[in-house]
């Protein structure tokens, strides 16, 4: 399978204060996101989420490890030229309309001119801020500008979109809108590599995922293989006549409990394993983690 991004080793260090203590904010980095993937990146704050993504679009130089965008390395500026990327806190010229914004970022993604209104009017309702086309962006909410962002980011028809906390002060409607959105473009064959912390929607829209916390990978792959490495209990429904039951085993008993049951005259109704929730495994992923990141946060103090 191609990889649309992929990193060996990816590493950034910073340095801090007088004496430049180092913080290394990123570790040993090994990422691989398939071509035409939803692949959600997923972690705390301070876990390492957006300087993994800057580093990737050229806005900072890692300090060990190497990666790729479509297997061009990322150090190479054309890595990056088939990649819509909308930052966690995008600039807007405010004194622009929605519709004059993304005419300028059509002009800068080379769209040709012929294609730049039709693409403009249809993106703009796309996102829903068709009738606000005429309106200033100094008057939009934060909403609306996110909105006016991830226009930005597909006015190119990219191949990659990198979008970090696409939904970042989205009501519902508009999160509805960014799933919407996410799914279509990966059932058109593009590629999305996000991070979010609202892991419901990464469980519900996504292929792959990968967790970083304290600055390092914790897992990755299928949402479905991960989850289902964190069975909690195997839930065990039965039927005896006209009574009813069921029994929350652990895993490892599932089968003798299972014998048991059958011994006793029950008819095994169904059997449920009953795994823990994305957030549930992220949260255990950062409190077997904090030791090691308190540590690090002290060595600046």
């Amino acid at each position: 399978m191609t990889s649309a991004i992929r990193t060996e080793k990816l590493g950034k260090t910073y340095y801090s204060g007088f004496f430049r203590f180092p913080y290394p904010a990123l570790m040993d980095l090994d990422l691989d996101v398939p071509e035409g993937s939803a692949f959600g990146f997923v972690g705390p704050n301070g876990a390492g989420k957006t300087t993994t993504i800057k580093t990737l679009m050229g806005l900072q130089r890692p300090t060990a490890g190497g990666g790729w965008i479509h297997g061009v390395p990322i150090s190479d500026p054309a890595s990056r030229l088939r990649v819509g990327f909308l930052p966690e806190r995008p600039y807007f010229y405010e004194h622009l309309s929605a519709s004059e914004f993304l005419d300028f970022y059509a002009r800068l993604g080379d769209v040709p001119s012929s294609e730049r209104g039709g693409r403009v009017a249809k993106l703009l309702e796309r996102v829903d801020l068709g009738r606000f086309r005429d309106v200033p962006l100094g008057k939009f909410s934060k909403g609306m500008l996110q909105r006016a962002g991830l226009a930005q980011a597909l006015i190119a028809d990219p191949d990659l979109l990198v979008l970090d906390e696409p939904m970042s002060g989205l009501d519902p409607i508009g999160r509805a809108l960014v799933r919407d959105l996410i799914v279509e473009e990966r059932n058109a064959g593009k590629t999305v590599f996000f991070s979010s912390h609202i892991l419901s929607d990464i469980e519900a829209i996504c292929d792959r995922v990968a967790m970083v916390v304290g600055g390092k990978l914790r897992g990755q792959g299928k949402v479905s293989e991960l989850l289902e490495g964190a069975v909690q209990h195997v839930e065990i429904g039965l039927r005896r006549g006209d009574e009813r039951e069921t029994r929350n085993v652990p895993p490892a008993e599932s089968n003798a409990a299972l014998v048991k049951a059958h011994g006793e005259g029950w008819t095994i109704v169904n059997v449920h394993p009953v795994s823990k929730t994305l957030e549930q495994l992220l949260l255990d992923e950062v409190e077997r983690a904090r030791p090691v990141v308190t540590k690090r946060l002290g060595v600046l103090a």
